[in-house]
């Protein structure tokens, strides 16, 4: 309990400190627009040899919807071209990024950094836009806005009303009517003997990614978490998790083997499961409600199994079997600023000796989370896009930073 009122604290007193940034005068000069990737762009990339016609008549054969595909392409580019040109006309200067081109340099070159597409575009800007990242302290805030609302909920993104009327965001934005919302991010440090860590991998591009984060040196851990963690250097990862981290096995059919610490006590606890998802407030309405989420037939059986399953007032609550779920799954959500983690076992094996201590909760909120792997080819994933090997033997830290929250503009 001290942990968390030291945790709110802290990010009430970093609050105040970007109170002074209040939205009336945030200078709106520089905008960096990250485009999605489109389908059609990335067959383009997968089969840079072909000629347009080529690649089409490729995917045809495939069997993949080529005029969708050609579709969703031009509605995205149309929507970008709009949402630059509504910068500009509030004098902005705009430079257009994409996920290749996304550099620690032209981040920080901007006032303001704008994703346009849906929460992968998103969260990718995120992940950059980090001071671990950029080597920097700098906080440059990030609104994005939904190119496709027919076809994505974008619920990172501004309402969709604002992807019929960009302008009217943009305008706002300059004039200062607007709100600034901090979400909270998973710090991941590694633990281990020398602090080296394996080069990440980018899973949407699945090429090994070149670390930015070069001239940040390993340090040592205190005499106590060197104790307590069997180890003697740590590494922080330059990429923090807007949504969560995962760690499990590669091969989705192979149990997951690992142990976890909560809190730092001193209760070591092992699990074999489909993995581990360890979630913050923003990612709540992401992979974490639908690892924990009960639909209504849920609901249902478990009512029909009670001993007076047929009464009259069980009768009456399957009949709102829907209501009651929709309930239960709204409570899995937790505020984007909110300091604590929340972390779910998926698939925890309950039989025999599994879990140990057999106390061991499968979701829970902490403050953070300490992972040791056992496992054959397991990998850490931040946010679903860059993974990095964790495998037997490997430690990893999770916790929340409140000078790593993202600062992000909020429309109505």
């Amino acid at each position: 309990m001290p942990s968390m009122l030291k945790s709110k604290q802290l990010l009430q007193q970093f609050s105040k400190e970007y109170a002074k940034y209040t939205p009336t005068k945030f200078k709106l000069k520089r905008a960096l627009v990250v485009t999605k990737l489109s389908r059609y762009e990335f067959e383009q990339l997968r089969h840079p040899e072909l000629s347009p016609d080529q690649l089409q008549q490729k995917l045809r054969d495939r069997g993949t919807d080529v005029e969708m595909v050609l579709h969703l392409h031009k509605v995205h580019k149309d929507f970008e071209r709009r949402v630059v040109q509504s910068f500009q006309d509030v004098g902005c200067e705009v430079k257009l990024s994409s996920r290749s081109s996304l550099s620690k340099d032209v981040m920080s070159w901007a006032d303001v950094i704008v994703p346009v597409g849906g929460d992968g575009t998103f969260l990718l800007s995120a992940g950059r836009a980090s001071p671990l990242f950029a080597l920097s302290q700098q906080k440059t805030p990030i609104v994005g806005f939904n190119s496709d609302p027919l076809h994505s909920e974008g619920r990172l993104m501004l309402p969709k009303h604002y992807s019929d009327n960009p302008t009217d965001a943009v305008s706002r934005i300059k004039s200062g009517d607007f709100k600034w919302m901090h979400r909270s991010r998973v710090r991941t440090t590694m633990l281990g003997s020398n602090g080296n860590i394996p080069e990440p991998t980018d899973l949407f591009r699945h090429t090994e990614v070149k670390m930015e984060q070069v001239s940040t040196a390993p340090e040592m851990l205190d005499q106590d978490m060197a104790d307590k963690y069997k180890a003697k250097m740590k590494r922080v990862l330059p990429y923090l998790a807007l949504n969560e981290v995962f760690i499990g096995e590669h091969l989705s059919a192979r149990v997951s083997h690992l142990q976890l610490v909560l809190d730092h006590q001193d209760v070591v606890n092992k699990t074999k499961c489909s993995g581990l998802c360890v979630s913050t407030g923003t990612g709540s309405t992401s992979w974490h409600t639908s690892i924990n989420r009960i639909t209504s037939r849920d609901v249902d059986d478990l009512l029909r199994s009670l001993p007076n399953g047929n009464s009259k007032n069980v009768m009456m609550l399957r009949q709102n079997a829907e209501e009651i779920a929709h309930r239960y799954n709204q409570g899995l959500l937790f505020a984007p600023d909110d300091p604590r983690l929340c972390y779910s076992i998926r698939e925890q094996i309950c039989v025999g000796v599994w879990p140990s201590p057999k106390s061991f909760k499968e979701r829970d909120f902490v403050q953070t989370v300490f992972v040791k792997s056992h496992c054959i080819d397991a990998n850490l994933v931040i946010d679903g896009s860059i993974s990095f090997p964790f495998n037997d033997g490997a430690k990893a830290l999770l916790e929340v930073h409140p000078e790593d929250a993202l600062l992000t503009i909020a429309l109505d």
